[in-house]
């Protein structure tokens, strides 16, 4: 039973083959203007405002929406619902539990992931998303429920714009697969 058990840690298959350089190369400047939309805004229009508009968790979004775009976890549907219900999740947690941080930040992640199962809307940095809504300081904190729609709504959207006309220039990328 315990080699059983040991024995599905060595996987059962290889990795999947490098793309190629036009791929890269598509993919790094999709996430670069992605990037460089939310964040310009965030320097330009929340600099010294009680808002935020770019956050960790959006570097992740643009792996997927970047770099696998034909990833089930890449599509819109998953890009903006899972940020949006996790931050939701992330911010009910913290206010649940605002003394007790590693309660809220482990209660806040795995209900994301479960709510995301769900709702067919799973996304990686969506946990990450409901983790900063915990652990994100006094600015995060300050927004309460507007966390879930700026930063996290909007800097989605704007990612998702960037990802809709870049993604679709060259003729080998589509995106989105599916929006529903």
């Amino acid at each position: 039973m315990r080699s059983d058990y040991l024995s599905k840690m060595k996987g059962t298959t290889q990795s999947p083959p490098r793309v190629n350089f036009p791929e890269i190369l598509w993919s790094w400047v999709g996430s670069f203007l992605g990037i460089a939309a939310v964040g310009f805004l965030d320097c330009h229009y929340c600099t010294g405002t009680e808002l935020v508009l770019i956050i960790g968790s959006f570097g992740a979004s643009a792996v997927l929406i970047f770099g696998a775009i034909k990833s089930p976890l890449a599509q819109p549907r998953n890009l903006l619902g899972g940020h949006v219900l996790s931050a939701l999740v992330g911010v009910s947690a913290y206010n649940l539990f605002p003394t007790t941080i590693w309660l809220a930040a482990a209660l806040a992640v795995a209900t994301a992931i479960a709510l995301m199962h769900a709702t067919k809307t799973l996304h990686p940095p969506g946990g990450a998303t409901a983790l900063i809504a915990v652990i994100g300081g006094a600015k995060i904190h300050s927004l309460g429920y507007l966390y879930a729609f700026v930063p996290v709504g909007a800097g989605a959207a704007i990612m998702l714009a960037v990802a809709l006309l870049v993604n679709n220039i060259p003729k080998t990328r589509r995106y989105p697969e599916f929006w529903l």
